[in-house]
């Protein structure tokens, strides 16, 4: 089953920068869809879709670092390059803050933004990879057992399968049927793979 092609969105009120910046992205064979106002792109936006978001700090009705502010709410992680011809560093701050991925000066030079949007595509791809990887990872894990979970995290830890009994008070072979099972449920061969579904399963910020 093919995937969608990630697509840039532009929100931006002034007509002409939708259509010069339309014009530039499909120069280069990227799809666009651009928006006037913060929203009718809340109005039509899945964020199951891949891509990125360029978004002017100004419009005409409300402000681009409110609609940055809403998809934050909205637990929205599209990689978002904010442009504005006021670049003021309490802006820049803000958005920053808010986890922009670039806060660049209209107009940007065309390498420049072909540059980051293709980088904030990067980003994208790799952390929707990283929560698919982590979301197969967790359920696999809500296969086990209660007692397979607790022999899984002596394994981690790095207990034998001659200490785990000793520890769960279970028969060695009890022990080894149950670690055959976490190892088969998980689809891992070895220990080492089963600890990289575990810290997958944290997802990276906890990980460390």
């Amino acid at each position: 089953m093919s995937k969608a092609p990630a697509t840039v969105f532009v929100v931006d009120d002034n007509a002409g920068v939708r259509s010069s910046l339309r014009e530039l992205l499909t120069s280069v064979s990227l799809p666009v869809e651009t928006f006037a106002s913060g929203k009718e792109f809340l109005d039509t936006f899945d964020p199951d879709r891949a891509g990125c978001l360029i978004l002017d700090v100004r419009l005409k009705e409300g402000s681009g670092l409110d609609l940055q502010d809403e998809l934050r709410r909205r637990a929205v992680t599209i990689p978002i390059i904010v442009l504005t011809g006021h670049g003021d560093v309490p802006n820049s701050v803000r958005a920053l803050k808010a986890g922009a991925f670039d806060f660049l000066q209209k107009p940007p030079p065309p390498a420049v933004l072909l540059e980051r949007i293709h980088a904030a595509l990067e980003s994208d791809r790799a952390a929707r990879e990283t929560a698919s990887e982590r979301a197969v990872a967790l359920r696999r894990l809500a296969s086990l057992t209660p007692r397979e979970r607790e022999v899984m995290s002596l394994l981690v830890a790095g207990a034998t399968s001659k200490e785990i009994a000793s520890d769960l008070k279970l028969s060695v072979r009890t022990v080894e049927g149950h670690r055959r099972r976490v190892l088969s449920k998980l689809r891992v061969a070895s220990a080492a793979q089963l600890v990289r579904v575990v810290l997958t399963s944290r997802g990276p910020d906890l990980q460390a």
